[in-house]
């Protein structure tokens, strides 16, 4: 190609736009920019996921807390002895319990796996 049909082509190139340019593509550039995208939305996803797990995890803690609070109506009244089940208290707490260490858990094996998957950490 001589130098005028070289300057010419440039010339076009660069005045073709966002448009034309992306239906000019090659096969190797278009892959690229879709597995680019593909990656993008997955890390966003997961990435979300285990925020949402730290926020599970923060509920579960904060009711387990509340749990503590035995005034049946407010702050100036008492339980009685009689309305206390230990069995029930016990139960509750423990299920909170266990919840927030299976929830622990999933998180640490998701950040885990992100790590891997993104070469990022979480």
């Amino acid at each position: 190609m001589d130098d005028q049909k070289r300057k010419d082509v440039e010339v076009l190139n660069a005045n073709e736009g966002a448009f034309l340019s992306s239906l000019t593509r090659n096969n190797s550039k278009i892959r690229a920019d879709r597995a680019a995208t593909i990656a993008d939305d997955a890390e966003l996803v997961y990435r979300r996921k285990v925020e949402d797990i730290d926020i599970e995890i923060k509920k579960l803690k904060r009711d387990r807390e509340s749990a503590l609070d035995l005034s049946p109506t407010n702050a100036m009244s008492l339980m009685a002895a009689l309305d206390f089940s230990a069995e029930g208290f016990v139960a509750q707490d423990m299920s909170f319990t266990i919840k927030i260490r299976e929830k622990g858990i999933e998180r640490d094996l998701a950040a885990e796996r992100f790590k891997y998957l993104f070469g990022k950490e979480i």
